[in-house]
């Protein structure tokens, strides 16, 4: 560390005497200046291991880890090329508790149907798969997923849909497991009881025979991030608004995300009560970015089967972070384009590491949405 940060400090000093004079340079009194000093360049203690001033200058890579594309946290290399997966879970209040969801590295929720109060089904972009033990329980996908998953070249994992979904599965770019995980007897109903459970994930890619690690279809990383050291501060900007509660319109769920400053994240309620993970020590549902995108929805027929017009749209949304939020638009080409959002003088969001939550709003709804 202490040879990393003298080679930078040899450097920037060589160019400050070669640039700038720096041994020769006058005081605002006219008399010459003493030569800077080291602790002049860089703050004092810059030997010190560990101080802040050092963390400054460098990132020290962490040996056998890298900055996930889809978190920025640090990570295991061994998953630096492999897909992840998006699962969908069941929403409704008799699925209660999810397992595993706070593995997750970003959380959709959304709209699944007209009826039943529009109630929301979720779907978790998970990228170390291989670290589930039960995840879920999982329910049938709808053709909105099936245009968002193809933007992080993820496998979707379901049970089912309904035949709306069919010509989306046979795009190329659609890899899905639709079925046959463990059914555990919770004491519910049959469609509460699957779940992905230990090593099914990779067992059933690899019978499936579909590409583990990102393949042609995959067109980069789907976020930008801040630096860690100098986080994103929306305070900043000129059209941010303090945001400690997001009250969003899905009448059914009730979901709510509470600022908790302690942390930096939003904790995520539904159906009146914090939402927890009883196969992560009961830990609730966090995340340090908060995205909301208004959509036009679609409606197939009377049964409440409906979609979002997602694919060569573009629309109006907010980014939340920090206890702030900021409007942003967004905009989608083709389907395994990523959902870009910009803020108001049309720089692409920089998003803080940790975990995300995007949440779809009708257009219908949009101005139910409440930021507090």
């Amino acid at each position: 560390m202490k040879k990393k940060i003298f080679a930078v400090l040899l450097s920037a000093m060589m160019v400050c005497f070669a640039v700038a004079g720096c041994g020769s340079q006058e005081s605002s009194s006219g008399e010459p200046s003493t030569s800077l000093k080291a602790e002049d360049v860089f703050g004092e203690d810059i030997t010190t291991e560990g101080s802040e001033t050092t963390e400054a200058i460098v990132e020290e890579n962490v040996e056998g880890k890298y900055r996930s594309e889809l978190t920025n946290e640090w990570i295991d290399e061994a998953l630096k090329n492999q897909r992840p997966v998006a699962i969908m879970v069941d929403n409704e209040k008799t699925a209660l508790d999810h397992y595993g969801l706070t593995q997750a590295d970003i959380v959709y929720e959304m709209m699944n149907s007209t009826l039943n109060g529009e109630v929301t089904r979720l779907m978790a972009i998970v990228k170390d798969w291989d670290s589930i033990t039960r995840f879920g329980s999982i329910r049938s996908i709808r053709p909105t997923n099936l245009m968002i998953g193809p933007e992080y070249n993820a496998v979707m994992i379901h049970d089912g849909g309904p035949f709306y979904i069919d010509v989306y599965l046979k795009n190329p770019w659609v890899d899905n497991l639709s079925g046959g995980f463990a059914r555990i007897d919770n004491g519910k109903p049959r469609e509460f009881t699957e779940y992905v459970t230990t090593g099914e994930v990779a067992k059933r890619i690899k019978n499936s025979g579909y590409d583990t690690e990102y393949n042609s279809y995959y067109k980069g990383a789907h976020w930008t991030f801040s630096d860690p050291s100098a986080p994103t501060d929306l305070s900043v900007q000129t059209d941010s608004k303090d945001c400690t509660l997001v009250d969003l319109p899905f009448p059914h769920n009730g979901s709510e995300l509470e600022y908790d400053e302690a942390s930096g994240t939003y904790l995520y309620y539904e159906y009146s009560k914090a939402h927890i993970d009883p196969e992560n020590g009961n830990k609730q549902l966090a995340f340090t970015n908060v995205i909301l995108q208004c959509a036009k929805h679609e409606v197939y027929d009377e049964n409440g089967y409906m979609f979002f017009n997602l694919i060569n749209q573009s629309g109006k949304g907010y980014y939340i972070t920090g206890g702030k939020a900021i409007p942003v638009t967004w905009e989608k080409g083709h389907d395994t384009d990523p959902t870009k959002f910009y803020d108001a003088n049309g720089n692409e969001i920089k998003l803080n590491t940790g975990k995300t939550y995007v949440g779809l709003v009708s257009t219908d709804r949009w101005s139910e949405l409440i930021l507090k």
